[in-house]
Formats: C-alpha cells, sequence, structure tokens
C-alpha cells in the first residue's frame, strides 16, 4: 500500500531491500553521531529477519522523485503475553530531511496504522516525549536500576546453576523461550539459563558501555523481573567474571534484594497499542538486535 500527497507528489511505502543503500545514506545523515558502515549492518540485521505477516521487514519510507527524503526503522515480532501471542513493533531510527518535516506525520502514521500491533518506542529523546505522547503512546517505564548483582546473595535454599543457552537444560524449561535466548545470541547477546532442581529460567543480556566506557550488561529479556532479583548474585557473578559487573535494568522504582540505584526519568519507555509491555521484556527491539 502506498500513501501519495496531492501536494507534493511525496509518497510513503514500505522500505525494500533495494532501498537499502539509500535509506543507509539517509540515516547517515541524520544521525551523524553513527556512521554508514553501522547504518548498513543494522540494516542487514534486519535482512536476516523475518517479520510477522503483514508487517514490513524494513519499516517505511518518505520519497519524492524515487530518492528517500524520511525514513523509520521499525523491528517487527511476535511475542507471548500470558497465552495470547500476538504482534509487537519497535519504532527505531525515525529520520526526515529538514525541506519534508511537514510531511513527517505521513510517514508516522502509516507506520503506525496496524491496529492489532502493540508499538514500542523505546529511546525516545528527551524533546520528542510530548510528541509521542501527543500520538498516543503511553509510558510504562519510569527509569532504569543500575545495579550491582554479584553483590546479592544466593537465593534460599536453591542450588542454581547458569548455563549458557546453547545447552539445554535437563530440566523443565519453555520452548518459546528457548527461541528467544537463541535468535538473541545470534545478534550478539548474552543468553543463559538459571537452573534449578525444577526448571531453566531465561535471561538475555545485551553487552554494553555506559557513558561510552563503562563496560555494563543491560536486561534484554527474563521471564519476570522477579526472577531476576531471585537469581542476581549467580547471574551477577557469572556476568561480572565476563567483564561486566554492572547491570542495567528497566524500572519504575528499585529492585527489592538487590544493591542498586534507581534513576527516575532516565531512558522512559513507552507504548501504544493493546498489549501493555511488561518490565523485563525488551526482546526484539533496536537495543537487541541493532545494538543501539
Amino acid at each position: 500500500m502506498r500513501m501519495v500527497s496531492p501536494v507534493s507528489g511525496i509518497r510513503c511505502r514500505q522500505i525494500e531491500e533495494s532501498d537499502v543503500d539509500a535509506v543507509a545514506a539517509l540515516l547517515t545523515r541524520g544521525f551523524p553521531n553513527r556512521n554508514r558502515q553501522f547504518w548498513r549492518h543494522a540494516l542487514d540485521q534486519l535482512t536476516r529477519r523475518e517479520p510477522p505477516r503483514g508487517l514490513p521487514k524494513y519499516g517505511y519510507l518518505l520519497e519524492t522523485g524515487g530518492a528517500p527524503v524520511g525514513a523509520i526503522l521499525l523491528i517487527c515480532s511476535t511475542m507471548r503475553t500470558g497465552d495470547t501471542v500476538a504482534p509487537r513493533c519497535n519504532l527505531s531510527s525515525w529520520y526526515v530531511e529538514p525541506a519534508y518535516r511537514a510531511y513527517a506525520p505521513l510517514l508516522v502514521s502509516h507506520a503506525l496504522r496496524h491496529k492489532e500491533v502493540t508499538y514500542l518506542n523505546v529511546s525516545a529523546a528527551p524533546h520528542t516525549w510530548p510528541i509521542i505522547e501527543a500520538q498516543g503512546f503511553s509510558r510504562y517505564s519510569d527509569g532504569i536500576f543500575v545495579c550491582f548483582p554479584a553483590l546479592s546473595r544466593a537465593p534460599a535454599g536453591a542450588d542454581v546453576k547458569v548455563l549458557d543457552a546453547r545447552l539445554k537444560p535437563a530440566v523443565v524449561f519453555d520452548p518459546f523461550e528457548q527461541d528467544i535466548l537463541r535468535q538473541h545470541a545470534e545478534h550478539g547477546c548474552i543468553s543463559l539459563w538459571c537452573a534449578t532442581a525444577d526448571r531453566a529460567f531465561p535471561f538475555v543480556f545485551r553487552p554494553r558501555l555506559a557513558k561510552g566506557c563503562i563496560p555494563c550488561a543491560q536486561l534484554i529479556y527474563c521471564h519476570d523481573v522477579a526472577d531476576f532479583a531471585r537469581f542476581a548474585g549467580p547471574i551477577g557473578r557469572h556476568l561480572a567474571l565476563r567483564g561486566r559487573p554492572i547491570v542495567i535494568v528497566d524500572a519504575n522504582g528499585p529492585i527489592p534484594g538487590v544493591l542498586g540505584i534507581f534513576r527516575h526519568g532516565s531512558k522512559p519507555k513507552y507504548f501504544k497499542g493493546p498489549q501493555r509491555p511488561r518490565l523485563g521484556d525488551l526482546a526484539y527491539t533496536e537495543y537487541a538486535i541493532l545494538g543501539v
């Protein structure tokens, strides 16, 4: 489907594989802190993914005269909430050339037109918060919890083994979550199981550098943040041995039992759509897939 502006000849359409080079050049102009190689890698990552039926592989672009003047990347996936499996899209890396900013709403409205989809905006800059709230987004995470999980006590009464996700646990585990761990490991994340005598609990972390120089890990996925608190000690020691003693977790307050600092208003997360995201689930977002 293509939307055409009768005023300027600008049209909005899905980004196709043949557009990748031009979109990479456009985003390089829009985000001068990231080079063309970064955007080509990001788009290559999307090329490897297969989106849910009816949703775009890369996102949408605005074009005029055959040249893109605006683009928004979408990372589309299928996620489970309780017993429901539903589509979810992370809006990422939105840019429109200055001369065409008046047509930015055309791009956004096209990207948000799927009513059955839950949309995430997980890296909105502070100056855009009023804009995305006006677009109907609601905040579901008010800040981040920066913690030192290795200093937490081992869970009482539980013999816990931290296993690389490539190993199949000898106890009960969820095959859907096994796929999440495997796919995120392929994108450079740290995927692991915390296995007790009864079952295996999934965790995914993205290695990061806070402030550009401090090694840390960002929690990308777990079944429940309470699981992270329960296994913080073993997980923290596992990550610390790999040079990542600090862990960043989306939160609405301090996490009981874990030593750390809650930073209210830092990196809030937004959503729009039928399924309110839960904390501890950034699976298949730009953090995990693109490494932003």
